[in-house]
């Protein structure tokens, strides 16, 4: 890890312990990050405009990742700190990244600190003794039983958060003597008014991905790997064919080891030429008007981000029925059996035949349960279920959702 103290090194910001401002101490919550790869620098964003409009003010760490304006901006927050660990760094005990956490904590009058995935967790609750919720993005965190056991040692001050139903109840599975108020969900959100104004237009989108502008297109967007399942959305749409149009295709965007399986697996089906492979496209989600349909056939997806971004841009979307993509779409989009090909297949032919009946997006469904509003309703009552901060952060919270 890179040390001492600079705007552009390892304790970024501002050092000078508490501040008052007008008499009155400034109160901060500290958002512990593991990095800023993918979406989480969005996550970073969402959990920290959470307390927008609020007197607290928030201090975001990324464990990994070099300090860069992108990160800074992104993080929506009036501190940040990165400390650049390596993989090296965040193995074992971790003690040098507890120490850097606990000298931040140091520098500030903090109440609560939200840390994001298993190490954060880990380092946030032996560098204090704050009350910690830990947000939890994926399955499988608590399988190992010492970490079963870590979870349990800090269990009066722990709050868990899973991104979606599905992750909250596999943690409740193996921690089966904690109170259901202590294991909650939170879903992701998205801020589906701007990511529209950055969408591309059909025409364009189409263009730049190398589509036919004639096509009918079914999407996907993921790494090429076996969580993904996309050999399920590849058979699927071969069996659909015949009862779609003469112009569609299967556009994927995404890279990853399975390429030339999957490449192998259309060629075997008959279907080369009619599934494209986009690669790893930039910034994706901007062109996902380029489709006309959406599909999902992960293994066990524990939310799906690139659902509400499909929606976003007012596309059908289909997903297979386990992990949280089945809450995403909840009202709106379609499951089938996870890797059936043959149910997949009809609801793609079926959405080809009926398009104009499918259900449309309510331009409020996004807004009353994936925004940062709703979000921060949801937030601010299960901080004062659980009568976590020192100082009255619940009170803050709910003040601002009513100014």
């Amino acid at each position: 890890m890179r040390s001492g103290v600079s705007d552009h090194g390892r304790y970024s910001g501002r050092e000078a312990g508490s501040l008052r401002v007008n008499g009155v101490t400034e109160r901060w919550v500290l958002q512990v990050c593991h990095g800023y790869d993918g979406p989480f620098l969005d996550v970073a964003r969402q959990y920290a405009v959470l307390f927008k409009e609020t007197s607290i003010k928030v201090c975001t760490v990324f464990l990994t990742g070099a300090d860069t304006q992108e990160a800074r901006r992104g993080a929506k927050s009036d501190e940040v700190h990165f400390l650049e660990a390596t993989s090296r760094d965040l193995r074992g005990l971790k003690l040098g990244v507890i120490r850097d956490i606990k000298k931040i904590i140091g520098s500030r009058e903090f109440g609560l600190v939200i840390a994001h995935r298993f190490k954060s967790i880990y380092a946030a609750c032996l560098a204090s003794k704050l009350p910690v919720i830990g947000v939890h993005h994926g399955f499988g965190d608590y399988i190992r039983r010492s970490r079963r056991f870590f979870a349990n040692h800090f269990r009066q001050r722990l709050l868990l958060l899973g991104v979606s139903n599905a992750v909250r109840n596999e943690i409740r599975s193996c921690l089966p003597t904690w109170p259901e108020s202590r294991i909650q969900t939170l879903y992701n959100r998205i801020d589906a008014d701007a990511l529209r104004g950055q969408l591309v237009t059909r025409a364009q989108a189409r263009e730049l991905l190398g589509i036919s502008q004639d096509a009918y297109v079914i999407g996907n967007a993921g790494r090429l790997h076996p969580d993904k399942d996309q050999a399920t959305l590849i058979k699927g749409f071969a069996l659909a064919l015949s009862q779609l149009p003469d112009s569609a295709l299967l556009a994927i965007m995404g890279a990853g080891r399975l390429e030339g399986e999957l490449k192998k697996l259309s060629l075997e089906l008959g279907v080369p030429s009619k599934v494209l492979f986009l690669g790893q496209v930039p910034e994706g989600k901007r062109y996902f008007r380029a489709f006309d349909v959406f599909a999902l056939t992960s293994d066990h997806e524990p939310f799906g981000m690139v659902l509400l971004e499909a929606m976003a841009a007012r596309l059908p979307v289909v997903c297979s029925d386990c992990g949280g993509g089945a809450e995403v779409v909840l009202g709106y989009g379609d499951t089938f059996p996870l890797g059936d090909a043959n149910a997949l297949a009809k609801l793609l032919a079926g959405i080809a035949l009926n398009g104009s009946a499918q259900r449309t997006l309510d331009p409020h469904s996004l807004q009353s349960r994936f925004s940062d509003s709703a979000a921060r309703a949801r937030f601010s009552l299960i901080v004062k279920e659980a009568g976590f901060s020192k100082f009255d952060l619940a009170d803050a919270l709910t003040h601002s959702l009513s100014a």
